[in-house]
């Protein structure tokens, strides 16, 4: 009997903890958002930096990054090895953040983002998924994409197609 009723008390405290963790708490999420800002961040940082462990340790053991040219589409072992002489000649990439927006999922453990960004190649975007794993926001994947004005893009589509 006191079993049953104990159970009686833990379930009702159960179910309302895990909706209470499903609001959309607006303190909850501006704090969630503003650590996934710092983490890609960070990310950026390590690559302008050459800090190789950093950079893929914020990435998914899953992770799969998208570059700019239609052939690279590289999982985290393979995006490793193709940017680890990059990051041993001192400096890999250097993208800054111009702007970037960050999206929850609702139980606040998936998000995703668009960002444009200044680099070598000019104005870029950036656009992936991040989930939180050991407190941790790493992302699972990334895409990187050539910004291109539309009074430009068929300048740009007549010199592709010219290859």
């Amino acid at each position: 009997m006191t079993q049953k009723f104990i159970l009686w008390l833990i379930i009702p405290l159960l179910v309302s903890c895990e909706i209470s963790f499903q609001t959309d708490s607006p303190i909850e999420k501006t704090l969630l958002i503003k650590q996934i800002d710092q983490s890609l961040d960070r990310w950026h940082k390590a690559a302008a930096e050459a800090d190789f462990i950093t950079y893929f340790d914020l990435l998914s053991d899953d992770a799969v990054f998208v570059g700019t040219d239609a052939s690279e589409v590289w999982d985290k072992k393979s995006f490793m090895a193709f940017s680890k002489p990059y990051f041993d000649k001192g400096k890999a990439w250097d993208f800054k953040k111009i702007k970037r927006n960050i999206y929850l999922s609702t139980n606040m453990k998936t998000a995703w983002f668009d960002e444009t960004l200044n680099t070598w190649m000019g104005v870029c975007r950036g656009s992936g998924v991040l989930q939180k794993t050991d407190s941790i926001w790493r992302l699972k994947h990334y895409v990187l994409s050539l910004t291109v004005p539309n009074d430009k893009i068929k300048k740009v589509m007549s010199v592709i197609q010219k290859n």
